[in-house]
């Protein structure tokens, strides 16, 4: 039964490993995206105080 002989596929399997980890993340990385979040308002909003007649 040759699929039990770990051999070819182990080196297969290291190799695959080792194409998609050199490969795939400098594409995925080097996408730029379109939506970079900026703040709105950088100044912290003062609270008002709050002026109600307590009776």
């Amino acid at each position: 039964m040759p699929q039990l002989n770990p051999a070819p596929w182990f080196a297969i399997l290291i190799f695959s490993w080792l194409v998609f980890l050199t490969v795939i993340p400098p594409k995925v990385l080097g996408h730029s995206f379109t939506n970079e979040p900026t703040p709105l308002n950088v100044k912290k909003a003062k609270p008002e105080p709050w002026n109600w007649p307590w009776h």
